[in-house]
């Protein structure tokens, strides 16, 4: 995995495994693996903030699995942020650029 400077890399994590169980990946109470490529203390830290937002639980002596709907909490709550947070400048940046939204429908087709 990759790391940037813009989030900790805890939290790059988290939504690095919540990428993961919405590419479907990892299914309701599949076994969450061990990641070996970060601090312990940092894997530790990534896990506990799922486990408080119920995306993962944990079995005690077995690790962490996906808790059954994390999926669907997962998107609800992307969507929210995206909402609130993203589009509201994305639409912005398309005034200032004087783009339409039969431009971004073109552009998407496309793709």
């Amino acid at each position: 995995m990759i790391f940037t400077n813009d989030k900790p890399i805890y939290i790059q994590m988290a939504d690095r495994l919540c990428d993961e169980i919405l590419s479907g990946v990892y299914q309701d109470d599949d076994r969450i693996p061990v990641l070996l490529e970060v601090n312990t203390n940092t894997a530790v830290k990534a896990y506990e903030q799922l486990a408080r937002e119920e995306i993962i639980y944990n079995k005690r002596g077995l690790g962490y699995f996906v808790t059954k709907g994390a999926k669907k909490q997962i998107l609800k709550a992307r969507k929210t942020e995206f909402m609130k947070e993203r589009l509201p400048e994305l639409f912005r940046q398309m005034r200032l650029l004087e783009i339409s939204m039969e431009d971004v429908v073109n552009a998407w087709e496309k793709k």
